[in-house]
């Protein structure tokens, strides 16, 4: 496990799951709490494609796949305990857009992995 890896694992990941926790709770005063995934899905989207187009330099494969799982599993766990757990959603918190943006987390980065090829 490189230092780079490290920082574009853990760095990028926590930093664009931190994105989207400051744009929920900033549309949680504006948008329909049933809305929010959905707002910020396409946004995060963005977001994370520049992020691997642009500052992930690897062209390997199980770099990507690696980098997947990370980001995956900071998207997991840090939405458990920093939603879930913080604020005791009353109507839940998992539901299709959370899972959703579960699989965009995992799958982008295999996709632009292939494309950089």
């Amino acid at each position: 496990m490189t230092k780079q890896f490290l920082k574009d694992a853990i760095g990028w990941g926590i930093l664009l799951w931190f994105i989207g926790y400051v744009l929920g709770i900033l549309l949680f005063f504006v948008v329909p709490s049933s809305m929010i995934g959905w707002v910020i899905t396409p946004i995060g989207t963005v977001i994370t494609l520049w992020v691997l187009f642009k500052k992930i330099k690897s062209n390997s494969f199980p770099y990507y796949f690696f980098l997947a799982v990370v980001w995956t599993l900071i998207a997991i766990i840090f939405d458990y305990f920093f939603l879930v757990k913080l604020f005791k959603p009353a109507d839940g918190y998992y539901k299709f857009d959370v899972y959703l943006y579960y699989v965009l987390t995992f799958v982008l980065p295999l996709i632009v992995s292939l494309r950089k090829k």
